[in-house]
């Protein structure tokens, strides 16, 4: 999942259910589920809680887990402010300032902004079609074919995965494998097959958070069943109504470095964003 044109991975929400000493009532809009719980003493009605969280949580589908993480980072249009550091093997990092911004899927558009060697350089998406702006050779290249497989600015991320910003729920089946827990955390273990041809990762795994529906963990699998890339989310924050990941790992398998974290400094969702902006003559701007 998924953006990371804009740095970020497909993810969802869903609130934690809290209790008082007095009824309290639990109101589940996906499921259309209303229970009153009433609470007699704190160890019996916190008992009951927890019965009705695994209840609820038991009725949803690993197709409408995949919908509520794609409801978090999908709008209609964003922008976003990030960083981007690339450790090396030895573990020496080079840190990648950038600006983007996106209307749906189909349109992205980001600059970097720092350090003074990459400041400038430029990429826009239209559709499947991807070009690439260099200032220093004020040269306009598109992306295809093998230069697809190429890693974006040294990172941990192909071009090819950059391209990839549809909605999980619309281009994968998944099965719920598990439960789990992650760092404390529980957790539904998801796999999930592809349902079209032209998807990078055949399957992918993931581990997703229960209460804020974002996957903690993911791996990637190539169509030769091995797994390339390990992603984790580091940090979350809760963002115009959303959890959001704010910081990202990833790490190629086949690579050599220490992975790559993305750290999103400033988002904002559903912005007005001109037209223009989304064009090949705004790259040599």
């Amino acid at each position: 999942m998924k953006i990371l044109f804009l740095m970020i991975i497909a993810i969802g929400l869903l609130g934690s259910l809290y209790a008082q000493e007095k009824d309290t009532k639990v109101d589940v809009a996906e499921n259309k589920v209303s229970i009153e719980v009433l609470k007699k003493t704190t160890d019996d009605g916190t008992a009951k809680l927890d019965k009705l969280e695994d209840a609820l949580s038991k009725k949803l589908t690993a197709h409408q887990i995949l919908q509520k993480i794609d409801s978090n980072v999908h709008a209609d249009s964003r922008r976003i402010e990030s960083r981007m550091v690339v450790y090396n093997r030895r573990g020496r990092k080079r840190t990648m300032k950038s600006i983007g911004y996106s209307i749906g899927d189909t349109k992205s558009f980001s600059e970097y902004i720092a350090p003074k060697k990459e400041k400038g350089v430029k990429m826009l998406k239209i559709g499947d079609n991807l070009w690439n702006y260099n200032p220093r050779t004020d040269r306009i290249i598109r992306i295809a074919g093998h230069l697809l497989r190429q890693s974006v600015m040294g990172s941990d991320l192909s071009y090819e995965d950059s391209l990839e910003d549809r909605k999980v729920s619309d281009i994968y089946n998944a099965t719920i494998i598990k439960e789990d827990e992650v760092n404390g955390q529980k957790v539904w273990v998801l796999g999930l097959v592809a349902n079209k041809k032209d998807i990078a990762y055949p399957r992918r795994k993931m581990w997703v958070d229960q209460d804020k529906f974002l996957p903690l963990r993911e791996l990637w699998y190539g169509k030769s069943g091995k797994v390339l890339k390990k992603i984790e989310i580091r940090d979350i924050k809760f963002i115009s109504g959303r959890w959001y990941p704010v910081v990202m790992y990833f790490k190629d398998v086949l690579k050599s470095g220490k992975g790559t974290e993305f750290i999103m400094d400033k988002i904002e969702f559903n912005p007005e964003i001109p037209e223009s902006t989304f064009s090949k003559q705004n790259l040599r701007k």
